[in-house]
C-alpha cells in the first residue's frame, strides 16, 4: 500500500505543475480536478488502512464538494468564454 501512496504523491506532484504552469484555465480546471481525484484517492487508501468509516465518508463528501467546485468554474469558464 505504501508503494502505491508514493505513486499517487508522484503523480498528484506532476499535476500540480500543470495547475501552476497551465497556459489556460481549462488547463488548470483539468489539474485541479486531478488533484482532487488524487486527494479523494489518497484519502480511501488511508481509510482502507486504518480502518476508519469516518475518513471514508470525509473522502465522499470531499468528492461530491470537489465535483461541484469544478462544474461551477467551468461553467464560470464557459460564460467568459475561457479568458480567465
Amino acid at each position: 500500500m505504501i508503494v502505491l501512496e508514493a505513486i499517487l504523491l508522484g503523480t498528484l506532484a506532476l499535476v500540480l505543475v500543470r495547475f501552476f504552469l497551465g497556459p489556460t484555465a481549462w488547463d488548470r480546471l483539468t489539474a485541479a480536478n486531478s488533484v482532487s481525484t488524487r486527494v479523494v484517492l489518497l484519502m480511501s487508501l488511508a481509510a482502507v488502512g486504518l480502518d476508519s468509516a469516518l475518513l471514508l465518508d470525509v473522502a465522499v463528501v470531499y468528492a461530491a464538494l470537489s465535483f461541484l467546485g469544478v462544474v461551477i468554474f467551468a461553467r464560470t469558464l464557459e460564460r467568459s468564454g475561457g479568458r480567465r
